[in-house]
């Protein structure tokens, strides 16, 4: 007998409508109907959760799993820089997190759709009006900057829905009556874009079209005038976002602006579409005719499903800056954790390695005894040898050490034994406090640096050894990973020792790498460069 697997979700807990979709078995997303669902909305989200995504979410999944059984993946689409993961209860897998820019463009990379280098996202929602302007290097997706316009009062696109119906008369807040009022505009969709587009082609005869029913609401009259004055909320919330994006600064025609993707449901407007068009440009356009509405949780359907891949992995390479010390000079350096595109949000720590062997650093010595401060060489642990990143003898078992500054020069120059900032400072005594380690990226194509964060790594035992690492958190923010190395017993070859002990790692906040690197400063030297100051 074959088990199938259960299906992946994708979930986007909005404020007006919970969306869930999955892939059907030729891969094509769509929307879960379940029970109570608005045709091409969503579920309504109950009045009770709006504004708090995990209760959404878990009301969303709630009423899935009724319906539909326990899914397997379940992937939360939430906005850009989004850093709070809702935590599974028991019963619900703990979610991944992907960002609306992400999804949008896995649906358009799938599709086949070429995009350039840099686009901005705009998602036009029920609380707030996004534009995300986004770089695509090496494959993965960053978010370079995020312009938002979110009332806190009545929201963007729900402040749109609210100015209709209190125009017609009828209550806002009545989830019958919005549900009512929801279905009546899906029906409605195209005699309405067709009413709209004609007013605001011709804003001096607008008026002609005004009194033009487009439909009903618990018996009111829904007119072209009432939405087309509605409008003004959604356009005038777009400019606020944009306010302060130097990316969307030019307005007119330019071929050489930024490409723009609008989607959310105040993208279904043809009449909104051109005040967008006149900001920032001809919109994308979204593949098959994807309703708008629905393109970041079809986009992240297709990631839960496997489809696609969701472009979030870090595209720069991560590195420690370091000096050390060779044949008695200084020597600036960074020793390189994480290559391009390695790291992955909720995947495993990736560690520094050379030679195909993970480096092993030391930070220092606890009392500042047997070991030696800010630069200078010193024996590995007492047993004699040097750490000289070839055949020096770790601790008399023939296992290599390292230092921060990572390989050692391999013509036989002593290296340092422990870590040392690169900003010309000797750092803290051992045994005082720890010692500041500067973290750094590398973009990757351009070679431009900018700093990632400073932390205080802490001294330890004369002797101690590190495997030195990073990794991204499910909500994309960095750790700093220090592995310590477990000590093999005597004349037996770590490779062999069954008992090595593998204490815990130390991990250090980083925060959020920076997704556009720029240099930090015009005269940044190259790593390796020897007479580096100290």
């Amino acid at each position: 007998m074959t088990t199938h697997a259960a299906p992946a979700i994708a979930v986007d807990a909005g404020t007006r409508f919970l969306r869930v979709a999955r892939t059907r078995a030729d891969g094509t997303p769509e929307l879960v109907e379940l029970p109570g669902t608005v045709p091409g909305e969503g579920l309504p989200t109950p009045a009770g959760v709006r504004g708090d995504r995990g209760a959404a979410l878990r009301a969303a999944y709630t009423t899935y799993r009724e319906h539909c059984g326990p899914p397997g993946q379940v992937v939360l689409v939430v906005p850009p820089q989004e850093r709070t993961v809702p935590p599974g209860d028991g019963r619900m897998p703990r979610p991944r997190l992907l960002d609306t820019p992400r999804a949008v463009l896995a649906l358009l990379r799938h599709a086949g759709t070429r995009t350039a280098p840099r686009l901005l996202v705009c998602d036009l929602g029920a609380s707030a009006a996004e534009v995300t302007a986004c770089a695509v290097v090496g494959g993965a997706v960053t978010v370079a900057r995020v312009g938002r316009y979110a009332p806190a009062d009545d929201g963007y696109g729900a402040a749109f829905d609210a100015a209709v119906l209190a125009g017609a008369g009828l209550p806002t807040d009545d989830p019958e009556v919005l549900r009512e009022y929801c279905e009546a505009r899906a029906q409605n969709a195209r005699r309405t874009e067709v009413v709209l587009d004609r007013m605001a082609a011709r804003p001096d005869r607008a008026d002609r079209s005004a009194d033009t029913v487009l439909y009903e609401v618990a018996g009111r009259a829904i007119t072209a005038g009432m939405v087309y004055r509605a409008l003004d909320r959604l356009t005038d919330g777009l400019d606020r976002a944009l306010d302060g994006l130097t990316e969307a600064r030019a307005t007119g025609p330019d071929p050489s602006r930024t490409p723009v993707i609008a989607v959310g449901g105040p993208a279904r407007f043809g009449a909104f579409l051109r005040h967008l068009t006149g900001r920032l440009g001809r919109p994308v356009p979204l593949p098959d005719g994807t309703d708008p509405a629905l393109a970041a949780v079809f986009g992240a359907a297709l990631v839960a499903g496997g489809h696609t891949d969701p472009a979030d992995r870090y595209p720069h390479a991560v590195a420690v800056r370091v000096h050390r010390t060779v044949v008695g000079r200084p020597r600036d350096e960074e020793l390189l954790i994480s290559p391009p595109g390695t790291l992955e949000p909720g995947g495993a720590t990736v560690f520094a390695e050379a030679g195909g062997e993970r480096v092993r650093v030391r930070t220092g010595s606890a009392d500042g005894a047997g070991g030696r401060a800010g630069g200078t060489a010193g024996p590995v642990d007492g047993a004699g040898g040097w750490a000289d990143g070839a055949a020096g003898s770790a601790d008399g078992a023939g296992g290599r050490a390292e230092g921060m500054a990572g390989p050692v020069d391999r013509t036989g120059g002593r290296a340092d034994g422990t870590a040392r900032p690169a900003d010309g400072t000797a750092g803290p005594a051992e045994g005082a406090g720890g010692r500041e380690v500067r973290i750094v990226v590398r973009a990757a194509g351009s070679g431009a640096v900018a700093p990632a964060g400073v932390v205080t790594v802490p001294p330890s035992g004369d002797g101690a050894r590190f495997h030195v690492g990073v990794r991204l958190a499910v909500d994309g923010t960095a750790r700093l990973v220090l592995q310590p190395v477990g000590r093999s017993r005597p004349g037996v070859d770590p490779a062999e020792d069954g008992l090595l002990a593998q204490p815990p790692p130390e991990e250090f906040p980083l925060g959020v790498l920076p997704a556009d690197p720029q240099p930090d400063s015009p005269s940044d030297p190259p790593p390796d460069s020897e007479g580096a100051p100290t």
